[in-house]
């Protein structure tokens, strides 16, 4: 087994090429931006790229050419079970309800017409949110039907950008008085307002549709829970100062052990129900109700120093306390398919 990696300096590919090293698994690096790439890949049996939603190049085309070379017969991460819903929350709607997971419940809506009539009939308040983003930009509290209808005729109108100059400002602001960041920081989100970034001068605006979420509250924390291999694992990350949202606060709580075997189990079941190679799910609890929901998921993850040294769960919801090495378990998936345990 020989395995192309795209290699991109601080992702997913620094560690899938160490363990390689380290194992003297055959591997070679290559270039997914050069029109000769399916040329490149012949002669290995296994093509591995993590691919990123901030990447303008990486959006237009990765996921068509994963997919490429899957229907030709070669084990690629993200394979299209794992990938095809990546940065898509509208396509995560569809897909968790479609398998009846515990999803947030959330509304799409393709028309003008449809949303406003909506409006008048549910209550706030509800969380808007574009179908793209992480770190929980894109991601706006909306308290009353007037504040709803501003964002469904901008959605039909002029559209949202899909870098939002001021919000990156304010998040940058927010990070350096609550001691998250640097002032560097806020002199970067000045520095936005002038000059944009690469991927936000080369795509159009996000527009045609509204996508609304019921807005849960009394959640002082999230949980980012993340799959692979039939392996478990996660942490709390709380919510931001101010704030109803805790994705992107960089304020996060390690402890597996703790997280809710409830939330385990959903996590190891819908990971598996979809055939995921990896994915992470964000999830919260609705106390009023007794449920764990998932918000979305991402294949692809942030990932924290110290997140591997506490311990995971299995499928069979058994707790082990050793370290991981869950790029390593990624590697391992594309070279063998029944490392992938089972519920």
């Amino acid at each position: 087994m020989k395995i192309a990696i795209h290699h991109s300096p601080g992702s997913f590919s620094d560690r899938w090429i160490e363990y390689c090293k380290a194992r003297a698994i055959p591997y070679k690096i290559v270039n997914a931006y050069r029109s000769d790439i399916v040329q490149q890949v012949e002669d290995c049996d296994a093509f591995m790229w993590h691919h990123h939603h901030g990447n303008y190049k990486d959006t237009l085309f990765a996921k068509q050419l994963l997919y490429s070379l899957q229907t030709a017969g070669k084990k690629v991460f993200p394979d299209f079970n794992t990938g095809w819903h990546f940065d898509d929350k509208v396509g995560q709607k569809y897909l968790l309800e479609a398998i009846g997971a515990p999803l947030v419940p959330s509304y799409v809506f393709y028309t003008k017409k449809e949303a406003l009539d909506w409006i008048e009939k549910t209550t706030f308040p509800k969380v808007f949110k574009l179908r793209g983003g992480a770190g929980a930009s894109n991601v706006k509290l909306v308290r009353t039907k007037n504040d709803a209808r501003k964002f469904v005729n901008r959605a039909f109108g002029k559209g949202f950008p899909q870098f939002g100059k001021m919000t990156y400002l304010r998040e940058r602001y927010k990070k350096w008085r609550n001691g998250k960041d640097s002032f560097i920081g806020v002199c970067k989100g000045f520095y936005r307002l002038i000059v944009p970034t690469e991927f936000s001068k080369m795509h159009s605006r996000e527009k045609g549709y509204a996508y609304f979420q019921d807005f849960v509250p009394d959640n002082e924390t999230d949980f980012r829970v993340k799959v692979l291999h039939g392996r478990c694992w996660g942490f709390q990350r709380k919510v931001r100062k101010g704030d109803f949202r805790a994705s992107g606060s960089g304020d996060l709580i390690f402890d597996n052990s703790q997280l809710p075997i409830e939330m385990v189990k959903i996590a190891l079941t819908t990971a598996q129900k979809l055939s995921l190679q990896s994915v992470a799910f964000d999830f919260i609890i609705d106390k009023a109700n007794h449920k764990f929901l998932i918000v979305e998921m991402s294949y692809g993850f942030g990932f924290d120093k110290g997140e591997t040294e506490h311990g995971y769960w299995d499928t069979s919801l058994n707790f082990h306390t050793e370290k991981f090495n869950p790029f390593g378990w990624m590697v391992d998936d594309v070279i063998n398919d029944d490392l992938y345990v089972r519920l």
